[in-house]
C-alpha cells in the first residue's frame, strides 16, 4: 500500500491480516491502554466458538465470520500505526498465543491420544506463529521479533504483553488484563479439549486462521486515519471525544519536540478527572467546562447548545493545533482547580468557600460549573479567596431565586443569563445579573407557591443552602450521601400538604434516614442524634413533638433567610 493512497479498504482473514513479514502493527503511544476485561473476552470466545464449532458438526467452508474494521495507516517506519481496533487484536494475538502454547505442548509430547495427526498440529500451530512472529522462509519464527508493538505511553503492563508473545507465560501475581485474558483463553482451550468428543477442537483455531474475516481501512496518512476514526465505533462502545483531542494535541506537542512531556501530563490529567467525573468519558467533562471559558474569550452569546467536538474541531482544530501550550496549561490548571474543590481542599479554600461550594453540588443542573470554570481561569493568577466566596454567594442567590421564579431547573433559560455573565468575567466585569433583577413582591410569591417536592432538584438545592447556613454547621464530605427527610410523617398531626412544606424537610445522612423514615417524630430522635447535620441535632434536642406549628415557623424561616440572602447579593428590586 502506497502512502500516497488516499483510502484503502480490503477483507483479509486473520491469517492473511497478520502473517506477511511486512505486516508490522504498533500502537502509537496517544492510545489508551489495553482495557478488555473478561466479560469481552467471554463474548468473544462464545461468537467464535459457535461460529466455528456448531452443535450439528456441519461446517460450510464458505462461512465466514465478520469481526469488524480497523483503521491504520503506514507511518515513515512502514509500520501500520494502528488509530482504531487495538482490543480486538491483542485479544485475538493473546488467543492465538494460547492455541500456540498448547499445540507447542502437545508436539513435545509422546502422547498424541487427541490427535492422531501430528502433521495437522504442526501445520496449525506454524500458521499462529507466522501471525504473532516475524518467520523465514520455512516459518521458523524469530521469537523476539513480534507482528506487533505497543507503544502507549500511559500503560505500565506493556512489558507483559511482549513477555506473553514471545515466551508465552506469564508471573503467577499478574494483575493485568493481558495475563488475565491470556489465562483465561488458555483455561478455556484446555476445557475445550477435556469436552472435545463430537468433533475436532483443533477446527477452532484452524477456523479462526481461515474464516474470521476484518476490514482493514488503510489510510495513506494520519489525518485521514483520524477522520475516520472519530466516526467510527469500537465493538459498540462511542469514541470519547477527549481521544480525538488528544490525538491532536499530541500532533501538536510532537511537532515542538515536547512529546514526552504531554504524554506524562495526560496521563495524570486522566488520573485526576476519572476520580472527580462519574462518567464513560471523564475527560470529555474537563474539555467541556473548559469550552465555555474559550467561548467567553470569543464573546459569544449564543445559547443553543454546542457539543464539544463541533466546538473544537472548528477551522481542523485550530485552537488544539495552534494555541496547544496555553490550552493544555488551562486544562491541566482547570482540573487541579476541580480536584481541589472535590477534595475540598483547605488548603487552598477557605472553610467559608468550601462549604459555599458543597451548596453548588446541590444545584439543579450543572451550568455553576461552566461558569465557576470561566471565573477560575480568568482569575487563576490573581486568585483571592474572599472575592470567590462572594462570587459563588451571588452565583448561589441567582441560580435558586432565577429556577424558583420560572418554575423549574430549566438549563436553556439559565444559558442567556450566565452566558453573558460569563464574557462579562474575562472583561474584569463583576458578577451583577443586572439585567436579570428580581422583583420583590415576584419572587416571593414564587416562592411560597413552589411545590417543594421531593422530586423537585430545587428541594435539594434550598435544604443544602439551608443546612449549610445553619449557625454552627460544619463542613460536610461531598461524598455523603444526603436524602431529603420529612421529620413529621403525615397522619393526625400533619395533613399532606403540610408533610410536603419545605419547613418539614432536611437532608439527612443516607443511612439514617433509611432507618428513621419508618418511624413517626419521637421515635426518629434516636437517628436525628447520631446525624453531623447541626440543625437536625437541635431538632432533636429542642421538640418534643415537630407539629403543624414548628413546621410552619421553619418553613416561613427559611423562605424569610433566602429572600434576605438574595437582596444582600444586590438581586432584588422594589
Amino acid at each position: 500500500m502506497s502512502n500516497k493512497s488516499l483510502l484503502s479498504i480490503e477483507r483479509k482473514n486473520v491469517q492473511e491480516l497478520f502473517e506477511k513479514n511486512d505486516s508490522l502493527f504498533l500502537i502509537p503511544d496517544y492510545q489508551r491502554p489495553y482495557a478488555w476485561t473478561e466479560e469481552e473476552c467471554t463474548v468473544l470466545w462464545e461468537d467464535l466458538s459457535s461460529f466455528a464449532l456448531p452443535e450439528n458438526g456441519v461446517f460450510d467452508p464458505k462461512l465466514e465470520y465478520f469481526l469488524g474494521s480497523i483503521v491504520v495507516f503506514k507511518n515513515h517506519d512502514e509500520k501500520f500505526e494502528i488509530i482504531d481496533g487495538q482490543q480486538r487484536l491483542i485479544t485475538l494475538l493473546l488467543m492465538l498465543r494460547a492455541f500456540y502454547f498448547t499445540l507447542s505442548e502437545i508436539e513435545t509430547s509422546s502422547n498424541l491420544s487427541l490427535l492422531d495427526d501430528k502433521e495437522i498440529v504442526s501445520d496449525v500451530r506454524k500458521n499462529i506463529g507466522k501471525c504473532i512472529w516475524h518467520t523465514n522462509e520455512y516459518g521458523k519464527p524469530y521469537r523476539d521479533q513480534l507482528k506487533i508493538e505497543s507503544r502507549v505511553a500511559t500503560e505500565e503492563t506493556t512489558g507483559e504483553l511482549i513477555n506473553i508473545l514471545c515466551n508465552g507465560v506469564i508471573n503467577n501475581d499478574s494483575k493485568s488484563r493481558y495475563a488475565q485474558n491470556y489465562k483465561f483463553y488458555q483455561d478455556k482451550i484446555r476445557d475445550l479439549m477435556n469436552s472435545s468428543d463430537n468433533f475436532n477442537w483443533l477446527d477452532l483455531p484452524n477456523r479462526i486462521l481461515n474464516n474470521c474475516v476484518l476490514f482493514p481501512i488503510i489510510a495513506g496518512n494520519r489525518d485521514t486515519a483520524l477522520r475516520i476514526f472519530s466516526t467510527l465505533n469500537d465493538r459498540g462502545k462511542p469514541l470519547a471525544d477527549s481521544d480525538i483531542f488528544k490525538v491532536q494535541l499530541y500532533k501538536a506537542f510532537s511537532a515542538h519536540g515536547k512529546k514526552e512531556n504531554f504524554i506524562e501530563q495526560w496521563k495524570e490529567l486522566e488520573d485526576i478527572c476519572a476520580k472527580m467525573f462519574p462518567s464513560d468519558s471523564p475527560m470529555d467533562e474537563l474539555f467541556n467546562r473548559y469550552m465555555y471559558y474559550e467561548r467567553a474569550k470569543e464573546g459569544s452569546k449564543n445559547s443553543t447548545l454546542i457539543g464539544i467536538r463541533s466546538f473544537y474541531e472548528r477551522d481542523n482544530y485550530r485552537l488544539l493545533r495552534d494555541d496547544h501550550e496555553r490550552v493544555f496549561k488551562n486544562l491541566v490548571m482547570l482540573a487541579d482547580f476541580w480536584y481541589s474543590v472535590f477534595t475540598q481542599n483547605e488548603e487552598r479554600f477557605s472553610q467559608r468557600t468550601l462549604k459555599k461550594l458543597f451548596v453548588l453540588n446541590y444545584a439543579p443542573n450543572a451550568m455553576w460549573t461552566f461558569i465557576v470554570s470561566v471565573y477560575f481561569l480568568h482569575n487563576q493568577d490573581s486568585f483571592d479567596d474572599n472575592k470567590f466566596c462572594d462570587f459563588l454567594d451571588r452565583l448561589t442567590a441567582f441560580i435558586w431565586a432565577f429556577t424558583i421564579q420560572n418554575g423549574g431547573s430549566s438549563t436553556n433559560r439559565l444559558r442567556p443569563p450566565l452566558y453573558k455573565e460569563m464574557i462579562n468575567i474575562v472583561n474584569d466585569k463583576e458578577l451583577t445579573f443586572s439585567d436579570y433583577k428580581f422583583k420583590f413582591e415576584e419572587l416571593d410569591s414564587s416562592l411560597k407557591k413552589y411545590n417543594f417536592s421531593g422530586q423537585a432538584g430545587i428541594t435539594r438545592s434550598m435544604l443544602a443552602w439551608w443546612t449549610m447556613n445553619y449557625n454552627g454547621q460544619g463542613l460536610l464530605p461531598l461524598a455523603e450521601d444526603l436524602d431529603i427527610e420529612h421529620i413529621s410523617t403525615s397522619g393526625k398531626l400533619v395533613n399532606k400538604d403540610r408533610y410536603k412544606m419545605l419547613g418539614n424537610q432536611s437532608l439527612l445522612e443516607g443511612k439514617l434516614q433509611n432507618s428513621a423514615a419508618k418511624f413517626d417524630f419521637p421515635n426518629k430522635i434516636r437517628y436525628y442524634t447520631k446525624s453531623q447535620i447541626r440543625e437536625i441535632l437541635d431538632i432533636a434536642v429542642n421538640s418534643k413533638n415537630f407539629n403543624v406549628k414548628e413546621i410552619q415557623q421553619r418553613t416561613k424561616k427559611i423562605f424569610e433567610s433566602f429572600m434576605e440572602f438574595v437582596r444582600e447579593n444586590g438581586l432584588l428590586v422594589y
